[in-house]
């Protein structure tokens, strides 16, 4: 009997970068049914990976995500809605966020040192594996085995189609346990502001999960030293605190840009 899949795409758009000014609903309800019999094996394994985590079903329920990462002395709190992608990240020295229109950073002291457009749900999108990998305008293709301490972990290659964000030309290697079919590792290139193809491809390993309201998300993940694709060392785990998912929002009014906080403005 043949089996069919009833896959709810998400709407979405990695690093949240859209070109469009007015928030979109990212879950908007389109419902697709497929026939894994006659899919291609990499989207057939890649749906796979999703049920091993909780399902979309159950992701396209929840509306709000937050959790904290515990950095010395500055730990970043990351609140984001799922449906516009609107996000506020405090720590004790600033602030910043996307409030649906305008990129915002209030920072009286000048502490910040980076980019508050690249950063914006940069860490929110490593956290949200594999969930993310559902996003609208996504070629799922083969990949070789990647290899690891004696283990061969399948994989699927993520790219986008032209237009796809600012970053349209970055590239994603999701490699799972050929037996759980949990997400054992993500490779990603980087092209943002260069507008270049990369073969530079970095990897982070994903063995260190927790099950929060029906879904598998990280505890903590770990960036290897590498070589191509050969793994190297470990550096030190970036773990995840006080994690909340609801499926309640927050008042628009949270994401709103404060009163002294700066626009930021995008560079093309």
């Amino acid at each position: 009997m043949t089996r069919i899949l009833t896959i709810c795409i998400i709407l979405m758009t990695f690093g949240c970068k859209e070109k469009r000014k007015e928030p979109i609903d990212h879950f908007e309800d389109r419902e697709v049914k497929v026939d894994v019999n006659s899919i291609g094996a990499p989207v057939a394994a890649i749906y796979k990976v999703f049920e091993a985590h909780g399902g979309l079903e159950t992701w396209k329920k929840k509306r709000t995500l937050a959790f904290t990462l515990p950095k010395e002395n500055a730990p970043e709190t990351h609140t984001v809605d799922l449906y516009s992608r609107r996000e506020k990240i405090e720590t004790p020295e600033f602030a910043m966020g996307f409030d649906g229109e305008d990129f915002w950073l209030l920072d009286d002291n000048k502490t910040y040192q980076g980019d508050p457009i690249f950063y914006h749900n940069l860490m929110f999108y490593f956290y949200s594996m594999p969930f993310v990998l559902a996003d609208d305008g996504i070629d799922y293709s083969e990949t070789e085995d990647l290899q690891f301490e004696g283990k061969s972990y399948p994989g699927v290659q993520i790219t986008y189609k032209d237009g796809i964000g600012v970053s349209s030309k970055d590239e994603y290697y999701l490699h799972y346990d050929p037996e759980t079919h949990q997400m054992a590792w993500l490779g990603y290139t980087v092209t943002y502001r260069s507008g270049e193809k990369s073969d530079n491809i970095r990897w982070i390993r994903y063995n260190d999960w927790m099950e929060t309201e029906g879904l598998q998300l990280p505890k903590s993940i770990t960036w290897h030293a590498y070589e191509g694709r050969i793994i190297k060392d470990p550096k030190d785990p970036t773990t995840f605190e006080n994690v909340m998912v609801s499926e309640s929002p927050k008042p628009s009014t949270f994401y709103s840009k404060p009163e002294n906080a700066k626009v930021v403005a995008k560079t093309e």
